[in-house]
């Protein structure tokens, strides 16, 4: 029978340790340099979590070159830990390299991981039970004589616990009386629901007298649930990394759990005074860490994602207009997030008004006609096969156009591109004719692809009259293949985001050329930026 929930139960402060830097590279496809690590450990401990788990520095030379790099560095709110095993089987623990590699790395805290299940400890360590403990013990208190604190991981704790939980809790109690400063409870196969680890982790509390924690995965897609169950059962310390970064599924995600501890259960998760300010820090850290490690954003990610706060059926839109609880669980801002109204063949002409006075800072009837007539527009446009919820710059040029604010600043009048590889070199050329005003130039230009030359081309002729266009750069550029052959469903559609450093915009085209389609879209990316910076001097 599980245990009913008190509040008593739930700690007030919660110890948080992120693991980015060490279980985060070990996520498929992610890879920091050094320079992206230090900047990584940097931003955690302005967020302000306890203790930064930097890596395992007798694994790995990259971990050891990190650690020393970090010594240049001053920390004020977090700790940095070393990760390691505890001692080989056959190894004294004073000559063992892995904890070693600890004490060399000069820091605060250590990690140190053993094993808690029985299966592992005879089938995979080769040693008796007995043995076990001995090892555990013998490491955690060697880390201890050299003046460390020991966060003891008890690998595999919950599958132990469900085979042989008393064993398991021996485990736990060797490296409590050997100086333990933190056990750790970890779901290593991530296969774990939230009940189970509630009913286990409240056990391990009663009986221990020592400060737990929980280390999560994510093959049951529960590692955040489980965390914060985790923390209802009593549990005071908590391991993350952002994103969700780690092993196969992936850990408790940082961005998840912290915001979540702190905004629903009232617990603070960070060593910062003002957990508020922090917080405004998180989807700027969650964004930089995807970059830094290579990997493309996850834009439906809780918080964070650039959907979080996206709001796409009228209704919806309607309601958060009026009432932003409607639909929002908490304010965008206080995460660092912001708020997204998309256009789109559900919107209705609230999104639309809302789209443009956001953009152009006009302000239009809600009932008038005009706006009508776009979202006409733009669910005729859905239906040939073209979405418009990822470019609404592009909806904002046929508003404009609707309300009589749009003025032809350019025009495109012919274009003709070569492409060739010769010796294995792929080179393309475009030559262009654009009519500004009364006048018609013509230009050429040269890039690795067709898109590319169209675009050097344009360019070379539009910055001489529109100087500020210099300042834009093309940052994505993605093409939506068709879906079938059939004549309706044969559009390509191109999707283009630009930046002036300041802020972002997208904008789509769709044809049965790629080219043309591309062409277009980056036409009307910078037709986008002429008219909104002539929109908003009126």
């Amino acid at each position: 029978m599980l245990r009913k929930f008190s509040p008593k139960s739930v700690p007030t402060v919660v110890e948080c340790l992120d693991s980015t830097l060490r279980e985060g590279c070990q996520a498929h496809g992610v890879g920091f340099t050094l320079q992206a690590k230090i900047k990584i450990a940097l931003m955690l401990d302005d967020l302000g979590v306890h203790v930064v788990e930097a890596g395992w520095p007798g694994a790995s030379p990259l971990d050891r070159r990190l650690f020393k790099a970090l010594r240049d560095y001053s920390f004020t709110n977090s700790k940095l830990a070393a990760f390691t095993s505890t001692r080989r089987k056959d190894v004294r623990v004073e000559e063992d390299a892995n904890l070693n590699a600890v004490l060399e790395a000069g820091v605060d805290v250590a990690v140190v991981f053993g094993k808690s299940w029985s299966l592992h400890v005879e089938k995979v360590l080769k040693a008796s039970l007995q043995e076990n403990l001995d090892i555990v013990a013998e490491s955690v208190e060697y880390l201890k004589q050299h003046g460390l604190r020991v966060v003891f991981d008890a690998e595999h704790f919950f599958d132990g616990f469900r085979e042989n939980p008393e064993y398991s809790l021996t485990v736990l109690e060797a490296a409590v009386e050997s100086g333990a400063d933190t056990v750790v409870l970890a779901d290593t196969n991530g296969g774990q629901l939230p009940h189970q680890v509630y009913q286990t982790v409240s056990e391990v509390v009663d009986r221990l007298d020592a400060t737990v924690g929980v280390h999560m995965h994510n093959d049951s897609g529960n590692a955040v649930a489980n965390t914060l169950m985790a923390v209802l059962a009593g549990a005071s310390h908590v391991q993350v990394t952002v994103n969700g970064l780690g092993e196969r599924c992936g850990n408790a995600d940082l961005c998840q759990v912290v915001p979540n501890l702190y905004f629903k259960m009232g617990v603070k998760p960070l060593k910062v005074e003002d957990v508020e300010q922090a917080l405004r820090k998180l989807t700027n850290l969650s964004r930089t860490v995807y970059r830094l490690g290579g990997v493309k954003p996850n834009p439906y990610q809780p918080y964070v994602g650039e959907y979080a706060f996206s709001h796409k059926a009228g209704v919806h839109v309607d309601a958060v207009l009026k009432e932003r609880r409607a639909y929002e669980h908490i304010p965008p801002k206080a995460v660092g997030n912001v708020r997204r109204m998309t256009v789109s063949e559900l919107a209705g002409r609230t999104a639309v008004v809302y789209a443009l006075l956001e953009e152009l800072g006009l302000r239009v009837a809600k009932r008038d006609e005009r706006v009508a007539k776009t979202v006409e527009e733009v669910k005729a446009l859905a239906l040939s096969g073209v979405s418009l919820d990822e470019a609404q710059s592009t909806v904002a040029l046929i508003l404009l156009k609707q309300l009589g604010l749009w003025r032809e600043m350019f025009r495109l009048s012919e274009w003709r591109i070569v492409s060739e590889s010769v010796g294995g070199k792929t080179s393309s050329w475009s030559w262009v004719k654009v009519e500004v005003g009364d006048r018609e130039e013509v230009g050429a230009g040269e890039g690795v692809g067709p898109v590319h030359a169209a675009d050097v081309a344009i360019r070379g002729i539009l910055e001489r009259f529109y100087p500020e266009l210099k300042d834009i750069r093309l940052i994505d550029y993605r093409v939506i293949l068709p879906e079938a052959p059939s004549d309706t469903a044969s559009l390509v559609r191109v999707y283009v985001d630009f930046t002036d450093g300041r802020t972002v915009w997208s904008t789509t085209a769709a044809s049965k050329n790629i080219v043309e389609a591309s062409i277009q879209a980056i036409l009307d990316g910078l037709d986008y930026y002429l008219q909104r910076k002539r929109t908003l001097k009126h």
